[in-house]
């Protein structure tokens, strides 16, 4: 199995990026999905999931009405829509498969497999 996510970069507070993380070796289109980051010396923080048929999605309040998660089965990719970032954004974002590795609530996931895609929320 192979996640590769890309997209990030240096933004300015208020900007926006769009996340994608392609995923292979893997039945994509039967998995619920999972986006979470990691900043410099803190734990991974959930960000957003979405079901496998992308009908539902669930956020965690620091990003809810900011961030969209969505998904393509055809292309096999995840995507994070983000709008309005803040400094507090700035981090090491990674998508992940279903499991019980990390758990926030009811929202788990497996362990990032993937290099992740950094990004700079920075004036």
């Amino acid at each position: 199995v192979q996640l590769v996510e890309s997209g990030g970069g240096l933004v300015q507070p208020g900007g926006s990026l769009r996340l994608s993380c392609e995923v292979s070796g893997i039945t994509f289109s039967s998995l619920y999905m999972t986006w979470a980051r990691q900043a410099a010396g803190k734990g991974l923080e959930f960000m957003a999931r979405i079901s496998a048929d992308g009908r539902n999605t669930y956020y965690s309040e620091s990003v809810k009405g900011r961030f969209t998660i969505s998904r393509d089965n055809a292309k096999n990719t995840v995507y994070l829509q983000m709008n309005n970032l803040k400094s507090t954004d700035t981090a090491t974002y990674y998508c992940a498969m279903p499991g019980n590795a990390y758990c926030q609530g009811q929202n788990c996931f497996a362990a990032p497999v993937g290099q992740g895609t950094q990004v700079t929320v920075s004036s």
